[in-house]
This record gives structure tokens, sequence and C-alpha cells, in this order.
């Protein structure tokens, strides 16, 4: 079977599209990597453990590899699945990629004003960037948005404020109804494009481009929610989240701040 059947199955059990991009890539590595040798358990391993020793994060290798082993189900080759790297909880995270609240302010304010809204959207409310398409002349009126994704349907609030600059933008772009962000011949924006908008902005904002992409601005979001709130139960609805697991990941506070509390203790003499 073919990686577009594999690509096609996994938009029929309803996978976002960035899922699928990433399964694609990653099992195309994965091929073009072990150059059409039948792929058995030995060779996958051995395809995994390369990744490792070529300077590939763990978490990052067992993210190609659940592609691959999902993609060897697919394939009716169960049996060839190998196994994850064994990853420690994480205690805490590097600061380098974390984006602060003072950056997104620098970026919002030398961002172009479809940038900047799209920016405050996705931070605003944790949406993914797959999930802009939501965020049309009608939700905005009624102030939430219906998302369905991966079988599950989930609503979420779209602050005031943020409503009227939308419907404002909106106005001002001649868009009397369905998405707001669209390129200039009226198409939906790719993730591509979003990307590279927000990227074009990092020189003068003065922010490491490494910390900007539309998934940290959801980070933010959660890091800043949780703050607020401290219910990290009603912040994995908010996001969308099966499992407080998975939240809990987007709260994990960085190697400075866990320093600090090391600090705090007072163990040192």
């Amino acid at each position: 079977m073919s990686v577009q059947e594999f690509a096609s199955h996994l938009k029929a059990h309803e996978r976002s599209r960035g899922t699928v991009e990433k399964y694609v890539r990653d099992v195309s590595r994965f091929l073009s990597d072990t150059a059409g040798r039948e792929p058995t358990r030995e060779v996958v391993a051995g395809w995994r453990d390369r990744l490792l020793a070529g300077g590939y994060r763990p978490v990052t290798v067992n993210s190609m590899l659940s592609a691959v082993n999902r993609y060897l189900v697919f394939t009716g080759r169960s049996s060839s699945r190998a196994g994850f790297l064994a990853v420690q909880r994480r205690v805490f995270r590097a600061g380098a990629r974390e984006l602060t609240r003072a950056e997104y302010d620098r970026l919002l304010a030398a961002a172009p004003e479809r940038t900047g809204l799209i920016m405050e959207t996705l931070c605003a409310t944790g949406i993914r960037v797959s999930e802009l398409h939501a965020v049309t002349v009608e939700t905005a009126r009624a102030g939430c948005a219906e998302i369905r994704l991966k079988g599950k349907i989930r609503t979420v609030l779209l602050p005031a404020k943020l409503c009227r600059k939308l419907l404002k933008y909106a106005r001002r772009q001649g868009t009397a109804s369905g998405e707001i962000f669209r390129t200039r011949t009226g198409k939906p924006l790719t993730r591509g494009q979003i990307w590279a908008e927000m990227k074009a902005v990092c020189k003068k904002a003065g922010v490491d481009p490494r910390k900007v992409y539309p998934h940290n601005l959801r980070h933010l979001f959660a890091r800043t929610f949780y703050r607020v709130t401290r219910d990290i139960a009603k912040l994995a609805d908010v996001l969308g989240h099966s499992s407080i697991e998975t939240t809990r990941i987007y709260l994990i506070s960085t190697g400075e701040e866990h320093a600090r509390v090391l600090d705090r203790l007072g163990l040192v003499v």
C-alpha cells in the first residue's frame, strides 16, 4: 500500500491536516532511509536507533516512530512495530523555545494587521492553527465557535474584544460571511502561509524566530489560563485534550523557573 493510501486512511479517521502531513513525512523518511528493505522489527528498531545516534531528541524519535508503527499496522505488519525509547517524564523544559508575554506583545506591535489579528485569535482562544477556519463572521457575531476534530466537538468562546476586532477587520475586507482570514483571492490561508507571516515579523520585533510558530501561541494561552484559574481539568477541556497528562506538558516550568524553586529551598548553606 502506498503512502498516499495511508494518508487517505488517516483523513478518513478524521486526523487533522497537520497530523496527516507529519505522518506522511515521517513514513516517507523511513521508507527512504531503509531503501526498500523489508520492514522487519529489527529494521525498524535499527532505524530508530540511528535517528537517536544522529542527534535527534528521544521525544522526536518516538514521535517519528509512532507514525511508522501506525503505518505498519495499516499495511498489515503489526508484528514489525518497534518499541519506543524509554523517556523519563520531564520536570522542566528549555526556556530558549518558550515565547514570553513580553515577546508576544512585541510581535503584535510589529505585525501587519492580518498577521497580528491571527496571532491574537490563536493566543486568546488556545485553538490550533488547523482550527482557525472555524473563526468566521458568523462565529464572531455569536461569540463562540464549534470545532470538530477527531470525532469530537467542542465549543470555544471568543472574547468580546476579539470579536469586535474580527468583525471590524471583516468589514474592511468586504467579508460578509464565512472565514475571516483569507488570501487576496479569497481562499482560506494555509498553515504554511500563517507560519511564514509570523516568521516575517521576528526581526522587526526582536524575537528569536525559533520561538515564533502557531503552536507556541497555544502554549502561551495554556500557561496564562492556568496562572489565572489554577484549574488544569478546565484547561484540558478548553484545549480539547482527552487526557490531563497531555495538558500537563503545556504547563512544565522552564529550567530557569525550576532553578529559582531550588534556590528558594535554601538547602545549600
